[in-house]
């Protein structure tokens, strides 16, 4: 994983604990904007994921040679 997808992975958590804070301090209407933020993170994390992971397969199938067998 690379180092700015954990500080998004990161970032998500903490947005999760601060929400539940606030949720038990001031209620669901002041929370509600740090939960939908760290569902944004936890989206934006998911899409840097499989967006890496297809360049990954991309650079493997370019690297692989199929061996063709003659006919003559």
């Amino acid at each position: 994983m690379k180092f700015t997808s954990t500080i998004i992975l990161s970032l998500a958590a903490a947005m999760v604990v601060i929400g539940s804070h606030l949720t038990m301090k001031a209620g669901i209407m002041a929370s509600y904007p740090f939960f939908m933020f760290a569902v944004l993170l936890l989206f934006w994390h998911m899409y840097r994921r499989n967006q890496s992971e297809e360049e990954n397969k991309n650079q493997q199938k370019g690297g692989k040679r199929k061996n063709r067998k003659s006919n003559g």
